[in-house]
């Protein structure tokens, strides 16, 4: 065992996804779906892949939609029957169960992201813990990446990714095009993609007072004392950011190979 099945993942789903506004209007990001589940889901099967099943979800605008989500998860995963004479509700069969504990943290409406994880992670367990957002998949190794933390010992460790370019790449020689290639992924350059480790000490750089996004407190801080490791992940990444993303994301899910699906799924019986 790698450690982390005793670990908890922060997961930030506060944010007002402004620019999905298509689906933001009415629901949270995560609560976005790709292939009839959230995006949420999806992230958090990739984290109980690696043994995680403690959950910390940091809530803020339209927190209601997730907790209503998970407080009725068993109803929407099961066959029942309601009988409207004796108000009883009886399960038929059940559908594919999760085992995960899940922690609904209200972390305010409009609170960036730095204080939504100190707000929240007192209900982490020990003193390490994973953190992410909750608008992006990947089919990174958390085992290897909490390995490599160990290994760094430092405060926080960051994974560093090269996103698709959004446009094809051309390879142009005497106005003559030698290769396409369409989106790959950027040669050069990484960039914040989220799944971080902290030791709960790497907030004690962010001040009790003031509210700012993690980006430019803590991990500045932890960067500029040399307590920021960084973890590059060279496989699959993506966010979701915009309505063509979503689009992508979904497209690739019903391809039935998406790319980040590192779990089995639950198949249910005939």
């Amino acid at each position: 065992m790698s450690g982390l099945e005793k670990m908890t993942a922060v997961v930030l789903c506060g944010g007002l996804g402004t620019r999905l506004r298509e689906e933001t209007e009415f629901k949270p990001k995560p609560m976005v779906e790709i292939g009839n589940r959230p995006i949420l889901w999806h992230i958090m099967k990739h984290y109980r892949h690696f043994g995680v099943r403690d959950f910390v979800l940091c809530l803020g605008y339209k927190g209601e939609v997730i907790r209503d989500y998970f407080l009725n998860y068993p109803i929407y995963n099961a066959d029942f029957a309601v009988d409207f004479a004796t108000g009883d509700v009886e399960t038929l069969a059940q559908g594919c169960t999760e085992d995960w504990r899940v922690v609904l943290a209200e972390t305010g409406r409009d609170s960036m992201t730095a204080t939504r994880i100190r707000r929240a992670m007192r209900y982490a367990k020990g003193d390490t813990f994973l953190a992410t957002y909750g608008d992006g998949v990947s089919d990174i190794d958390l085992d290897r990446l909490y390995a490599h933390h160990k290994a760094q010992g430092k405060l926080a460790t960051v994974t560093a990714v090269r996103p698709s370019s959004r446009f094809g790449e051309l390879s142009i020689d005497d106005n003559l095009v030698t290769s396409f290639r369409e989106k790959p992924q950027v040669a050069d350059g990484w960039i914040n993609g989220g799944f971080f480790i902290f030791e709960k000490r790497a907030f004690d750089l962010f001040g009790p007072a003031g509210d700012a996004p993690l980006e430019t407190t803590v991990l500045e801080a932890l960067a500029a004392n040399g307590q920021l490791a960084v973890y590059k992940h060279h496989g699959f990444w993506q966010s979701m950011d915009t309505y063509r993303e979503m689009t992508l994301l979904n497209e690739m899910w019903d391809s039935g190979r998406p790319p980040w699906t590192v779990w089995e799924e639950c198949r249910l019986s005939a």
